[in-house]
């Protein structure tokens, strides 16, 4: 690890997801932070938002919607996609990766827009 790749990876984390991550001495974390986010997350051709929607059908594939909470937050965070357009690609998932699947992540919409407003955060934000 060179600090700077981890500047740089914990730079595009907190663009990402709209927060920074505490710092983890382990090798894990290092290669998150150094490699997936300093080196995949700044490659060009692919926008944050198409990284986002890959990620978020991957993720309700596999059903780890543990995971997905975060991708939601940050999308919301950042702009890239209105609960309205999140819903969406609930419904047309539940067709290609499972109901069960495709309702989990509406769920998880759910939970994510209901904290955010609790935090006063607008539910629905406009696209940049």
């Amino acid at each position: 690890m060179t600090d700077d790749a981890r500047t740089r990876g914990l730079d595009r984390m907190q663009e990402v997801y709209g927060w920074r991550p505490p710092e983890i001495d382990s090798a894990h974390f290092a290669t998150t932070v150094d490699h997936l986010f300093a080196d995949i997350w700044t490659r060009p051709g692919l926008s944050d938002r198409d990284r986002r929607l890959l990620l978020i059908g991957a993720l309700t594939a596999q059903g780890r919607m543990e995971t997905i909470e975060i991708q939601l937050q940050g999308a919301l965070h950042n702009t890239e996609f209105t609960e309205e357009q999140l819903r969406e690609i609930a419904l047309f998932l539940c067709h290609y990766v499972g109901w069960p699947n495709g309702t989990r992540l509406d769920a998880a919409i759910s939970t994510v827009t209901q904290r955010l407003s609790a935090d006063g955060e607008p539910r629905m934000r406009r696209l940049k």
